[in-house]
This record gives C-alpha cells, sequence and structure tokens, in this order.
C-alpha cells in the first residue's frame, strides 16, 4: 500500500509530530473528507507500507525525521512546492531562498530521484504575468541543478472557494483561463527548455489541456515506474479512482485532512 502524505494538508511542514506518533503507534485513523461518518483504520506497519509520498512547502521538519524513517525501515519520496511567488499570493511560504537551501540539504541525503520538485500552481495574474514565469522558472531551475530529476507542472485552477477568497485581494486580477492567451504557448516552451537545460524532466499532473506540443508530457505524481525505479519494487498500475480524470496516479491511500494548513496560499484548493 502506498501511503500519500498528503494531498490534503502539509504533512512534514506542521504535523510530523503526530505523523510520527502514528509511525510509532504503527497505525492510523482516517475519515472520510465527503463522508465523516466513515472512520477506517490504516496500518502504518513497515510490512503494509511500500512507501510514504510526502506533499510539502518545506520539508525541513521531515529532514530531522528521515533518518529514524530509514532506520524503521520505511521508504519515500517527495513532492515539493517551490514557486517563488509574492508574498501577497503566498503568505505563509518561507522565503525561496530558505527552500532552496533545504531543498538542496535533502537531496543530498535521499538522492535526487526522491525529491520531486513541483512548480505548481502556475498562477498567471498581473502581479505575475507570463514573462515573470519564464524568468522565475529558469532562475528557480538553475538553482536546483542535479538536486531533481522531475519538474511537475499544473496550471492553477480557479475552484469557487478559490475565486471567493481572490476577491478579497486588492490589486491582485488573476488571469483564469490562461492557455486561451497567446502568450501561453512561448511561457510553457520557455519552461519546458529551461527545465531540460539543466537534465530535469518537465511533466504535467491531471492538465485537462494537451501540454505536450510544448516539451511537457503527461506525467503521475504518484508512478509506478518511479517506484520501479527508486525502490525496486512492484506496485499497482490501477489508477486511482478517487483522482480526477486527467490524473495517471495509481492507488494510494490519502492520511490527511482537509483545512488544516495554515500557509494561506491564495490558490489552495484544500483549505476554505
Amino acid at each position: 500500500m502506498i501511503i500519500s502524505a498528503s494531498r490534503r494538508t502539509d504533512i512534514p511542514s506542521f504535523h510530523m509530530d503526530w505523523f510520527m506518533s502514528r509511525v510509532r503507534a504503527g497505525y492510523c485513523v482516517v475519515v472520510n473528507p465527503f463522508n465523516r461518518r466513515q472512520v477506517k483504520e490504516v496500518s502504518l506497519a513497515p510490512a503494509d507500507v511500500d512507501f510514504f509520498v510526502f506533499w510539502t512547502r518545506d520539508a525541513r521538519p521531515l529532514a530531522e525525521h528521515a533518518s529514524t524513517l530509514h532506520a524503521l525501515g520505511y521508504r519515500f519520496l517527495v513532492h515539493w512546492t517551490l514557486t517563488g511567488y509574492p508574498r501577497q499570493i503566498e503568505p505563509g511560504v518561507p522565503p525561496a531562498e530558505e527552500i532552496l537551501a533545504a531543498f538542496k540539504a535533502l537531496s543530498k541525503r535521499v538522492g535526487p530521484g526522491r525529491l520531486i520538485w513541483r512548480y505548481d500552481p502556475i498562477f498567471v495574474s498581473e502581479l505575475t504575468p507570463f514573462s515573470y514565469h519564464v524568468a522565475n522558472f529558469a532562475a528557480l531551475a538553475g538553482t536546483l541543478s542535479g538536486c531533481t530529476r522531475r519538474c511537475v507542472l499544473s496550471i492553477a485552477d480557479f475552484y469557487p472557494k478559490v475565486v471567493r477568497r481572490l476577491r478579497t485581494v486588492p490589486n491582485l486580477r488573476p488571469i483564469p483561463n490562461p492557455e486561451e492567451r497567446p502568450e501561453f504557448g512561448p511561457m510553457m516552451t520557455n519552461i519546458a527548455a529551461a527545465a531540460r537545460a539543466v537534465g530535469i524532466e518537465p511533466v504535467s499532473c491531471a492538465e485537462r489541456i494537451e501540454l505536450a506540443s510544448y516539451g511537457i508530457g503527461p506525467g503521475a505524481c504518484i508512478d509506478s515506474a518511479m517506484a520501479r525505479a527508486e525502490f525496486g519494487l512492484e506496485v499497482t498500475r490501477r489508477k486511482d479512482p478517487s483522482q480526477r480524470p486527467a490524473c495517471r496516479c495509481v492507488v494510494s491511500r490519502d492520511i490527511g485532512v482537509f483545512d488544516s494548513c495554515p500557509r494561506g496560499c491564495l490558490y489552495c484548493y484544500a483549505n476554505k
């Protein structure tokens, strides 16, 4: 069983004490976020966990426990979101310089194949126009050269709760459908080229639009091929039915809880 920790919140940043306590107990309890009457116990025993997939903006608290997890017999991958956006958009995210240094440090410990950089979502606005993303991505990619082998890209989705949140921010005008603008293609082509120039494979995440023509192939964030390459494991190849139709991820069990990340990113789908 693959354990996702978590698409619903930033466990590595804010809930590592809870996570390690559950690891030592050998299980956790998960409430179905769409039906709170459904409560299930999930085994976290090493024999039952193929590997953990961590999702985070800052893995430094996780890094403090990496040696313990390895000693206990656990394997893990880390999806690490790093965009470097202005604080007006990501008010609770540490400065990019700090995160870059921490990313490099963890890469040296676990290897570049087990850290996946997420430039996600691509939030296009008057504050972060198309030209901003071209320059910003290239600078980050250059700094992360040799520290990761893959970058996951996606375009921001404007869920109703995101739209309501954006209305409260003065002087921020997002572009909800950037793919309809002529600047979109050149932006994505330049991003893909900047990634490949430093040995990073750019892939998309559950995109409803085709990005292959820009040099960005479809990716799977939880990938059976990566499990085989990094851990020598053969895991399920069955698509996760609980994810969006365009998602290519294999089945995993998420142990997180929505509305439990305090970062306050404007585009976040996991917080009301």
